[in-house]
């Protein structure tokens, strides 16, 4: 049961406590309190001023799960307020794995002005920067099955287009190997039913599966991506491990002087 009470005053309370700088705003001479207005909460999570002030005002309809989580994000949660909001909202079994740490969502902050994307172990992406969308596109946007890349991987041609040819088998493999991993540990969970629709969807993933490859294709930090303006882009690929939630933030990077880093310069122009 949802308890307007409680969720009201927890994101009341979370509001004031949060200073504008944390979350990339400018805190401005006209700013009366330290803490975001609601109509910042509201742009962050990428819901309407009038729906956020009905959720602190305890009116309207019970936000859904993609608000809650919209909410927890633009406020910063850690893990367990998360799974508090979550269950203020009558909501109470939740899976950890869809929520970026305060960490990493400080880090992508941090690194606006380039390409880096921040992935679950099943390929969801979480977080973009501009300049990533301007690259691959909005990966946020995608739901169902479609929301893990491996799927996608072998069922839609657009996310193939992105690579080169002869490029495209080993990370076919890398993608596989991958989610064997998650599925090793729960069968049961995300990563049956991907494995389940894949092999009655892709003869290429059914094939690929049968190997039973269980190691991961390393790609020795260099990707190349093929973008529909700007061409060919050679970029070096840094990871970063958020160890308690296996999340994956790729930062893509180009040779100082090169014709990639000149290219990731316009991306801003292309993106708009």
């Amino acid at each position: 049961m949802t308890d307007r009470a409680r969720l009201a005053g927890f994101l009341r309370a979370r509001r004031e406590a949060l200073r504008p700088e944390e979350v990339g705003l400018p805190r401005g001479s006209r700013r009366r309190t330290g803490g975001l207005r609601r109509e910042e909460v509201a742009a962050l999570a990428g819901i309407s001023v009038d729906y956020y002030n009905r959720i602190e005002q305890q009116r309207g309809s019970v936000p859904s799960e993609p608000v809650l989580g919209g909410l927890a994000r633009a406020l910063r949660l850690s893990l367990s307020e998360r799974d508090h909001l979550y269950r203020l909202a009558g909501f109470p079994q939740r899976i950890r794995d869809d929520h970026p740490s305060p960490v990493m969502m400080r880090i992508v902050d941090d690194l606006s002005d380039v390409p880096a994307v921040l992935f679950t172990r099943l390929g969801v992406v979480l977080l973009q920067t501009r300049p990533a969308v301007a690259l691959i596109g909005d990966w946020t946007r995608f739901t169902g099955l479609s929301r893990y890349l491996v799927y996608r991987w072998f069922t839609d041609p657009v996310v193939r287009d992105l690579h080169p040819a002869e490029d495209r088998p080993p990370h076919g493999r890398d993608l596989t190997a991958r989610l064997r991993a998650v599925h090793g540990t729960d069968p049961g969970g995300p990563a049956g039913e991907i494995v389940a629709a894949l092999l009655a969807d892709s003869p290429e993933f059914a094939e690929i599966w049968r190997r039973h490859e269980a190691d991961v294709v390393r790609h020795h930090g260099l990707r190349r991506l093929l973008h529909p303006q700007l061409g060919e882009l050679e970029l070096y690929c840094t990871r970063i491990l958020d160890p308690v939630q296996s999340h994956r933030l790729l930062v893509f990077t180009a040779v100082p002087g090169s014709p990639s880093q000149e290219k990731l310069r316009l991306l801003a122009a292309v993106g708009e």
